[in-house]
């Protein structure tokens, strides 16, 4: 059965200082690859560089393979080999097949869960199939990659509730109000936890951003950004009559917003609902605003004990995450054992059989006027065009010449007979 090997180096095993050693840029991979295409010992080859992780999977062609990875990846990066060979992991087989799953599902993700994972490794298989350094296998894993990756999130609830501050924050805005399209949004301030809460809300379609800062210039940089209003920090109380959603991310050393200007506002809206994020430190808003009726506010610590709560949630949702993978690499795993020669011929065989049986038994029982002796002479008859038939598949099968790739004709004998039944379960 051919050998599947994966070496690389996570979050887990290395430092920020030596992962931005070994990552790769895009046009590296397009070189690296190239490289490791034509190294005698490496048969298909895969490379995937984020900021947290670089892997090589790869199908082995002889000995001293993973010797051959560590000494490219140092030659390449130009950094010693004793520098990283520690935070490297090297699995092979259903473990590197594990791997790869639980990385594109992201279980092995710093935030579990989160589904840029996916696209990315996706990219990554796109410059390997364009630059032809995968082949049958790694084709055929890779789609398998993305098919459970999908079945996971599918599936299961991994990608359900928010594990960010500011995607916590809209994520509360959007049980508040169920319809974030018909609110308008005023962002105080230019933290960058404040910024991707409000992108985040574009993203949901919100009807209008007003952007108040202490500095104008500021405010009208960030307002073209968001295509939205800028206005003076003297105008926000005026604003806070128009808008439904504040969020604010100053650097005052007191509170911006107090409880008596709340209030005063509040009469103004004749108390229409109002939701404060305060995601400074120290606080924008006075935490008595809380007491307002019709008014929400959440600071930096609310929004973390949500996160927390709902990485807990993701968590126990890997449980039913990794019985599928475990599934998946079994129905891989057969596939590449049934892609040797000997289950493929009798596979073929097999189905021949079978189809000459069932249509000679369906044409001899319309014809009863034939003697058991005659019956018994078309059955041999039709058994024997069978044979004949598969005689040259079958002998080109075994010996396909030692300048043909085996696991090519194998896996298109399989698909020309229909053979990979498990495909069809999903």
């Amino acid at each position: 059965m051919p050998e599947i090997i994966l070496i690389g180096a996570n979050h887990k095993t290395a430092s920020i200082e030596l992962r931005e050693c070994l990552t790769f840029s895009d046009d590296e991979i397009v070189q690296a690859l190239e490289q490791l295409k034509q190294k005698e010992n490496i048969r298909e080859v895969f490379l995937f560089s984020t900021c947290n992780r670089t892997e090589v999977l790869f199908i082995p062609n002889g000995e001293n393979n993973i010797e051959t990875i560590k000494n490219f990846l140092a030659e390449f990066k130009n950094i010693a080999l004793t520098q990283f060979e520690d935070s490297l992991y090297i699995y092979k087989g259903s473990d590197a097949i594990n791997h790869l799953f639980n990385v594109a599902s992201s279980l092995d993700s710093m935030v579990i869960g989160e589904p840029q994972i996916l696209g990315q490794v996706k990219a990554a298989f796109k410059t390997a199939t364009k630059n032809n350094s995968s082949g049958v296998i790694l084709n055929r894993l890779l789609h398998k990659t993305f098919s459970i990756a999908k079945r996971v999130r599918k599936e299961t609830g991994i990608g359900d509730n928010a594990v960010s501050i500011s995607y916590a924050a809209v994520e509360l805005a959007g049980k508040i109000f169920s319809d974030l399209s018909t609110k308008s949004v005023m962002l105080i301030g230019t933290g960058e936890m404040a910024e991707l809460a409000v992108e985040h809300l574009l993203s949901k379609n919100v009807k209008k951003i007003i952007v108040a800062n202490r500095t104008f210039e500021n405010a009208v940089n960030l307002a073209e950004k968001f295509y939205g209003q800028p206005v003076k920090l003297e105008e926000m109380e005026q604003m806070l009559q128009e808008v439904d959603i504040v969020i604010s991310s100053t650097g005052a050393t007191q509170y911006i917003l107090t409880q008596s200007q709340v209030k005063e506002v509040m009469r103004t809206r004749k108390n229409r609902p109002l939701f404060f994020i305060d995601i400074a430190l120290p606080r924008d808003i006075d935490p008595d605003v809380n007491k307002i009726n019709n008014t929400y506010l959440y600071d930096i610590d609310d929004l973390q004990n949500i996160v927390n709560e709902n990485i807990g949630k993701r968590e126990k949702e890997t449980v039913k995450a990794q019985r599928l993978i475990e599934e998946a690499v079994i129905k891989f795993n057969k596939w590449l054992k049934d892609l040797e020669v000997v289950p493929t011929i009798i596979a073929v065989k097999e189905k021949i059989e079978k189809i000459t049986e069932i249509e000679t038994e369906k044409t001899l029982s319309t014809m009863n006027h034939l003697s058991k002796k005659d019956t018994e002479a078309i059955k041999r008859m039709t058994k024997a065009i069978a044979t004949r038939i598969m005689h040259d598949p079958i002998r080109f099968l075994k010996e396909p010449g030692a300048h043909r790739e085996n696991p090519f004709y194998l896996n298109a004998a399989r698909q020309i007979f229909d053979l990979d039944l498990n495909d069809k379960e999903k």
